[in-house]
């Protein structure tokens, strides 16, 4: 029987291999910018066409390569990064496991020019399908222009599941932000299809936060800086107010390296308790610089995953040094006792107190149990407080005297006797400005607000995508949105989706738009506040579930429009809220599956009072 183990040639290796490093256009990108910075590059440009499918280059003014070095740099695992195994225990560079570039060279054709200073001409290569098929000198300028043509050109499968042009862009300007934001010293340009989408000119950290983020942000950033013997923790942190819904932009980076840590995200997030919501997320850039002995970055190749010796230490470090920023500028709660100038203009200020103020005042029966003796906490019954008149919480108030009409809102009574029916024109009582109490049929339900409210938008959404468009109305005075790179792709292309749903968005200049109309049923004034928060909404959307993009806007939007837990609603707008819910197609559960109501049978509720 012959011998059946055999070593794969170099190209099937190579294409194995780059399906761990390169697994889409941002994958590249990454790898490619971390090079020109491991170069000793002062600007590096970012240039890409359709999306990175097409076209990805990278221009730098670094030190650039030999000959022998441009033609060795595409073997695998060639670096000139380490020499020795202990040296994987010291690194500082972005790189060093050599295996970006032959796995590039593996999915993509590459043409390569490079010069170092002392050469008189620079080399140029061609490579396809892991073989160099031209090397030649050229003349070009120091440093190294490398760009990567057709990705996953000869593996058609691969190249068939990468997403939209959108999606993959805005991957590839994230991964391009991480590395901008990590490296403030060096100037970055990054340009698609012939528009250059962000300049990034060199300057401080905190200049290229703002940068990146938005000038909106100059007034929301808190500094940190903590210098220990053990490690150095610095960047920004934002304000409490500034805190989102959703996790917006937060960054780690450990001796300038980008990482994914939901430990030490937790350690930022306990700095900030009872400083913001439960269901909010502070804005953090923050940078860790420690001994790379301790520390093991080489766990996987993306080096976005590393383990850290101690990670305890680590975690109350960074815990410490957020805390003691948040307190160093006075943003812990405080009771601020400067009057508002407003205030002094209320009648009640403004105007003295008169004798029969003062009478009326000293009569009332609040008045008088607060001021007797040991009777602070004395409230005087009224006739409805005793437990026995418990039944007129659910009565209709037209059957008490001198009440007013029911109101115009009924229920339709469903055919079958088993669904719960709201009594018609019963009372409805809001509790904690978040719960509605209404009697139903069968007891009595309590219907979380904002539950419900998702509910009913959903589906009211869901139809509209589906060719019944919710109407929309002109803006008098259209309103522009200025956004940050990552957002106005994202706002591009959501655009058609959001036309149908009573938004008219176009483009007007770079990472601008202008609305032009809102959904009729909206109020007008607070487009942009709606659009910003419906974008983190959308980006930061998580399910277990694998949802289309217009699923997942639906989603986004009903669950940012509807009305929040703790909004104080009139019994007009209770009722409606509590018809509309018992109209959908499915009134007990959210889209994400969470309960609207809870009912409480009477046969339950009778047997808990033992009756």
């Amino acid at each position: 029987m012959p011998d059946i183990i055999h070593l794969l040639p170099d190209n099937v290796a190579n294409q194995i291999a780059a399906g761990e490093v390169i697994q889409r256009p941002a994958s590249a990108v990454k790898e490619l910018l971390e090079n020109a910075v491991d170069a000793g590059a002062s600007e590096i440009k970012l240039i890409v066409q359709d999306a990175g499918k097409a076209l990805i280059q990278v221009v730098d003014n670094g030190k650039g390569m030999s000959e022998t070095d441009a033609r060795m740099a595409f073997e695998r695992h060639a670096t000139s990064k380490i020499t020795h195994i202990d040296d994987l225990f010291h690194i500082r560079t972005m790189g060093f496991r050599g295996e970006a570039l032959a796995s590039i060279a593996a999915v993509a054709q590459v043409e390569l020019k490079t010069r170092r200073k002392e050469d008189e001409t620079g080399t140029c290569l061609d490579i396809g399908n892991s073989a160099v098929i031209r090397q030649e000198p050229v003349a070009c300028p120091i440093g190294t222009n490398i760009a990567m043509k057709n990705l996953f050109f000869n593996v058609p499968a691969r190249r068939n599941f990468l997403k939209s042009n959108n999606v993959e862009m805005r991957h590839i300007v994230d991964e391009f932000t991480r590395v901008a934001l990590s490296f403030p010293a060096i100037f970055f340009s990054l340009s698609s299809n012939g528009q250059e989408m962000m300049h990034l000119e060199k300057g401080s950290l905190k200049q290229r936060v703002v940068q990146i983020l938005g000038n909106t942000h100059t007034s929301k950033l808190i500094s940190v800086q903590e210098n220990t013997d053990y490690l150095n923790i610095y960047g920004f942190v934002g304000k409490p107010e500034a805190a989102r819904k959703t996790r917006g932009d937060q960054y780690f980076f450990v001796n300038n390296r980008f990482i994914r840590s939901a430990y030490l995200n937790h350690a930022v997030m306990n700095a900030y308790q009872d400083m913001i919501a439960q269901d909010s997320f502070p804005l953090y850039v923050l940078f860790i610089d420690l001994n790379p002995e301790q520390l093991d970055i080489n766990v996987h190749p993306t080096k976005q995953e590393i383990k850290f010796e101690d990670e305890k230490i680590v975690y109350a470090f960074v815990q410490a040094a957020v805390k003691h920023a948040l307190a160093q500028f006075s943003v812990t709660p405080t009771l601020d006792f400067d009057l508002d100038p407003a205030i002094q203009q209320l009648e009640a200020i403004s105007k003295p107190i008169t004798e029969e103020k003062k009478a009326a005042v000293a009569s009332s029966s609040l008045y008088q149990t607060f001021s007797q003796k040991h009777q602070a906490h004395f409230i005087e019954p009224s006739h409805k407080s005793e437990l026995k008149h418990w039944k007129d919480f659910y009565e209709s108030p037209s059957k008490e005297k001198n009440s007013e009409p029911a109101s115009e809102f009924t229920y339709a009574r469903p055919k079958q006797e088993n669904k719960i029916v709201p009594i018609e024109s019963g009372t409805l009582q809001q509790l904690l400005n978040t719960y509605i109490v209404t009697a139903t049929n069968r007891g009595f339900i309590l219907v979380q607000q904002q539950s419900a409210h998702e509910r009913i938008l959903y589906e009211r959404y869901t139809s509209a995508a589906a060719g019944k468009g919710i109407a929309s109305q002109k803006s008098l005075f259209p309103v522009t949105l200025q956004l940050s790179a990552p957002d106005a792709i994202l706002l591009a292309d959501l655009a058609p989706d959001l036309l149908p749903l009573g938004y008219q968005i176009e483009p007007f200049g770079k990472d601008s738009f202008i609305v032009q109309g809102t959904p009729a049923d909206t109020g007008q004034g607070n487009e942009k506040a709606i659009l910003e928060n419906l974008l983190e909404q959308f980006k930061h959307f998580t399910s277990d579930m694998k949802f289309s993009r217009r699923e997942k806007l639906i989603r986004s939007m009903a669950k940012q429009q509807a009305v929040k837990a703790g909004t104080p609603l009139e019994e007009k707008e209770m009722r409606a809220l509590v018809e509309e819910l018992f109209v959908t197609l499915q009134p007990n559960t959210t889209p994400g599956g969470e309960p609207t109501y809870i009912e409480f049978r009477k046969e339950y509720v009778e047997k808990l009072f033992g009756r």
